[in-house]
């Protein structure tokens, strides 16, 4: 399977999708702001990302807005974080098989890329 859960209206999203050939590779993208992540899909990113806070983008204008950064947060708290409000998500998510690749730091993407080469 591969798949990314990304953003469209998300320039980094559209840099990154153009830069692996996701178009090419046969990738099932899914908008995340159309097509809300479901429990079950953040509980299997959840097993391969290793935990939930993995996931979770502090990058979003809403973690500052909500005070989230003076607060302990539990892996609880960051899974329904991310079900209530798609921008908590970091972004893109690519699912290659049993890897999984967050966010787009450089090396997270080199390694995408390296992970669907030729595929």
């Amino acid at each position: 399977m591969k798949k990314i859960y990304c953003l469209s209206t998300c320039s980094t999203c559209a840099r990154v999708l153009d830069e692996i050939g996701a178009e090419k590779k046969g990738f099932s993208l899914q908008d995340i702001k159309t097509e809300k992540i479901t429990p079950a899909q953040l509980d299997e990113m959840k097993e391969k990302a290793g935990s939930y806070e993995a996931l979770f983008s502090r990058r979003a204008l809403k973690y500052k807005e909500l005070g989230l950064k003076d607060k302990q947060l539990s892996e609880q708290d960051y899974r329904q974080l991310i079900l209530d409000e798609y921008t908590f998500l970091k972004r893109p998510v690519a699912l290659v098989g049993s890897k999984i690749f967050v966010g787009s730091e450089k090396k997270t993407v080199e390694a995408l890329k390296t992970a669907t080469k030729g595929k």
